[in-house]
């Protein structure tokens, strides 16, 4: 087993916030984003969830015969939360054997008239498969909403994700690219569609102080923590107190609450965001770099399948998604890492029908390509702070796991 790291390091690659960002300033993040990306006016709400939420609300009232919202079986549970919160059904669709995306065969097989929409995922910021879900959609009179909460920045065909569906969203979660600790960013491609969102918004999301005035002090808290030393406190020590317990759905921080807090995003907050933007695209870049450099290594490892882009495609390198010949030399690749502060972690735990507190919201169902996906994977962080003496110790123990 490797040494324990001295200070954590974050299983994700977010951008770190300076004391300069947290000075007041001009709330133009939703505007300065959208500039960056190229795309159509973004919406900025409190959480990519609430993003989601709006989408579905809204075309649930364009379409409201159709109540099915087909999701991939492996994916955030905050995704089943918000279409059970907008009153929809859901729908499962199995995975490509060993990919993330959407089996094709399941998908033509899960959608028909009753479907209102589906959600293909930039899972772990790889570019998913959005033209088969449009041509699906298309067929059948649905709508395509990208959930791009873990790929801000990523590119298809030179455009941003989120502008070749109906719909799109973004995450300013904790940890993730930009953060403002939750907040999120909603765009369509059509205007019109763009006026229904807002009008939704203003209609259901209320204007809450408190929950403001919360999220400001959490804020503050992440600027603190996020780097290394205060890691271990806000991050490594719940984490292996969660694994002492045999609980990783806590440990990933898959265990959401069921219902979805809706508030209005203060100007602060706003504020805070926009500075950090102007260093985004840049830290991005690095990000890509570092991935790029790092992946022959791990592909050279018998036994590891590094999740990659389509040749048209640019995505986002939050962390390093692998697969692993099977659930034993996963797991016990993990009892090395995961507690080791290395930045090894899982994305999320189960595939949706296997989630205990959804089992309301979530029908059983058969989907063994998202099980086995769920079975065999795990993450390597790509933050800036692992560097290259801490990521050869990453790969020299998956190589002694795999012999």
């Amino acid at each position: 087993m490797p040494p324990r790291r001295r200070h954590e390091l974050p299983p994700t690659a977010g951008l770190p916030l300076r004391p300069g960002d947290l000075r007041p300033g001009a709330p133009t993040l939703a505007a300065d984003i959208a500039a960056q990306l190229g795309t159509p006016p973004l919406q900025l709400e409190c959480s990519g969830t609430a993003c989601l939420l709006i989408a579905l609300t809204t075309l649930s009232a364009l379409q409201p015969t159709r109540r099915r919202v087909v999701v991939p079986a492996f994916t955030c549970p905050l995704v089943a939360i918000a279409v059970h919160a907008a009153g929809l059904e859901l729908q499962l669709c199995d995975l490509r054997p060993g990919h993330h995306d959407m089996d094709p065969i399941a998908l033509r097989a899960a959608c028909d008239e009753r479907t209102l929409a589906i959600i293909p995922t930039h899972l772990a910021g790889r570019v998913a498969d959005v033209g088969d879900a449009l041509a699906v959609a298309r067929n059948v009179g649905a709508r395509v909403i990208e959930d791009a909460a873990q790929a801000l920045g990523a590119r298809r065909d030179g455009g941003s994700v989120g502008m070749t569906g109906d719909i799109g969203f973004f995450s300013l979660a904790a940890g993730k690219g930009l953060s403002i600790y939750e907040g999120g960013l909603l765009l369509a491609r059509e205007p019109e569609l763009r006026e229904r969102l807002a009008r939704t918004a203003a209609r259901i999301v209320p204007n809450r102080i408190g929950t403001e005035w919360r999220r400001c002090i959490e804020l503050l808290g992440y600027a603190a923590l996020y780097r290394p030393a205060g890691l271990r406190l806000a991050y490594g020590r719940p984490l292996r107190r969660a694994l002492r317990r045999g609980d990783p759905v806590a440990a990933v921080g898959d265990d959401f609450p069921l219902t979805i807090p809706l508030h209005r995003v203060g100007r602060w907050r706003q504020d805070v965001g926009a500075h950090a933007a102007v260093r985004l695209p840049a830290f991005l870049d690095q990000l890509s770099a570092q991935a790029q450099r790092r992946l022959p290594r791990l592909r050279r490892i018998p036994g590891v399948r590094v999740l990659g882009d389509p040749p048209d495609a640019q995505g986002t390198w939050p962390f390093l998604l692998l697969l692993l010949p099977d659930r034993q030399h996963r797991d016990a690749a993990l009892a090395q890492l995961w507690s080791s502060g290395y930045g090894v972690s899982r994305l999320f735990i189960h595939a949706l029908p296997d989630y205990a507190y959804l089992e309301e919201m979530v029908a059983a169902q058969d989907v063994p390509h998202a099980r086995d996906f769920a079975a065999r994977s795990l993450t390597v962080s790509n933050s800036p702070w692992l560097d290259d003496e801490d990521f050869e110790t990453i790969c020299r123990t998956l190589e002694a796991v795999l012999a």
